[in-house]
């Protein structure tokens, strides 16, 4: 198939015989979720990842998922406050509750400092809001409740639409993505992103380390949405994190808003990643829900390059029986995306790049091609015949690790590393993996891209297109 399936890994899925039967089942992405642990959690789940990579001889990508600033409620005097609409409730810092009303202890100052009239706030998953009704002279916010509920302890809290001045990284984020390189993470995910400057620090981290590892954005935060443009100049993979999302968007628009999101990514070549609830039902039962296929469905016609599992494999009763659903909608909607499939020129602002990807996919077309082999040092060159989304089976070949890796976000991109780089040829490369690779028969016709370099140069753009036959 050419989605990708990303699988969060979790009690029901952290053993080397079921790690074996999801990749089997076609994942190819593992996510790691350091919400719920620091490193030493998952040197087991790596090493088992790898050995299984070797032994299936498929590329497999382990995404360190950071658990960003966990904006949360501090603990309650009582077990638990029961609210009912247009309740008065006091929120503020721990150390200085009040029995004047009931009080709500809230440890962020950065953010209690930043709240005025108006502002709305969401606990947990949204099923109880507040609007701020007044900031007192004492620095106590007023709250009067929207709905009825109940509040316990260490409830997360969202600020619908407000930027607030938390970085995405914590420091438990800054020593957990230092840790996870050492451990040898192949991308790394980081929530609650504002700005592109969240993602260049991730970025310097990874750079100091001496590596080059993509960075996936989670879009939680309608700040990061609207300054989507920015960001995706910085990062490599966006992720769209409906969950949080839902929270900071009116739910009648989140579908919109993917779909909207989704087109923005492929225009810029930027794989995709659609996740929360894609299958939920399957926790617990053997099947999805009718609304849960169409909606893997139409995140595949949308365009997303890759679909997330969560609670499905992490905690789930049957996690590889959803691995083998999502794949069998997956596979369907791709059949009917090829089918409408009408490839589309470059817009004139693009590069020679985009274009020469353009024309690799409309020789492919013309000729009837097997495949497209895209030789590339960087990946760029696979992602950008990705974006054109081509019904031939598109070849990554890179002699860097890391970039095999990072081609297993791109539709439709199966990862080839070539362990052999003695022959500095680009082309002759591709041709050799051309006449080894039983996939492809005599008299195959194969197009062919690469950034061939001069003797001089060690690394070229893609500046070549060839039609070859086996």
């Amino acid at each position: 198939m050419r989605t990708k399936i990303v699988a969060t890994i979790g009690p029901a899925s952290n053993n080397k015989a079921m790690l074996k039967k999801l990749i089997t089942a076609g994942v190819r992405i593992f996510r790691l979720n350091f919400s719920h642990g620091d490193a030493s959690l998952f040197v087991d789940i790596i090493r088992f990842i790898r050995e299984l990579e070797a032994e299936l001889q498929i590329p497999v990508t382990i995404m360190q998922d950071l658990s960003g600033p966990k904006i949360r409620l501090g603990n309650l005097s009582v077990a638990s406050i029961e609210i009912a609409k247009n309740d008065m409730l006091l929120l503020g810092p721990s150390d200085a509750a009040t029995s004047e009303l009931p009080y709500l202890p809230f440890d962020h100052p950065e953010i209690l400092e930043s709240l005025v009239r108006g502002d709305r706030m969401v606990l947990a998953d949204g099923g109880l809001q507040f609007t701020v009704n007044e900031r007192r002279n004492d620095g106590l916010v007023l709250l009067q409740a929207s709905n009825n509920g109940i509040v316990t302890s260490r409830k997360g809290l969202a600020l619908p639409g407000k930027a607030t001045k938390i970085a995405a990284l914590t420091a438990k984020d800054k020593k957990d993505l230092a840790d996870g390189l050492i451990l040898g993470v192949d991308a790394v995910a980081i929530s609650y992103v504002q700005t592109p400057d969240d993602v260049r620090e991730a970025k310097n981290i990874i750079m100091a380390a001496g590596k080059n590892i993509p960075v996936v954005v989670k879009l939680e935060r309608q700040g990061a949405v609207d300054r989507l443009d920015e960001i995706l100049r910085e990062t490599d993979v966006v992720m769209v994190a409906r969950g949080d999302l839902g929270i900071e968007c009116p739910m009648p628009e989140l579908p919109t808003l993917q779909k909207r999101i989704i087109r923005v990514c492929n225009a810029a070549c930027k794989p995709v990643i659609v996740a929360t609830q894609m299958l939920l039902s399957m926790v617990n039962n053997p099947m999805p829900t009718r609304a849960e296929t169409t909606d893997v469905a139409n995140a595949v016609l949308d365009g997303a390059d890759c679909v997330m599992l969560s609670e499905e494999t992490a905690m789930g009763n049957y996690p590889v029986e959803t691995v083998h659903f999502m794949r069998q909608i997956a596979l369907k909607a791709e059949e009917l995306l090829l089918e409408q499939h009408h490839l589309q020129e470059p817009p004139e602002d693009k590069g020679i790049e985009e274009y020469l990807a353009y024309s690799a996919c409309l020789l492919a077309k013309k000729t009837n091609a097997k495949a497209i082999v895209s030789h590339s040092m960087s990946g760029a060159s696979a992602r950008l015949v990705s974006a054109r989304r081509p019904p031939q089976i598109i070849y990554g070949l890179t002699p860097e690790a890391e970039v095999v890796k990072h081609l297993n976000f791109s539709w439709g991109v199966q990862p080839v590393f070539v362990s052999d780089i003695k022959e500095s040829s680009h082309v002759v490369r591709v041709e050799h993996f051309i006449d080894q690779e039983p996939q492809f028969k005599t008299d195959d016709t194969v197009i062919i891209t690469a950034g061939q370099p001069k003797p001089s140069d060690q690394r070229r753009g893609t500046n070549l297109v060839k039609i070859y036959r086996k």
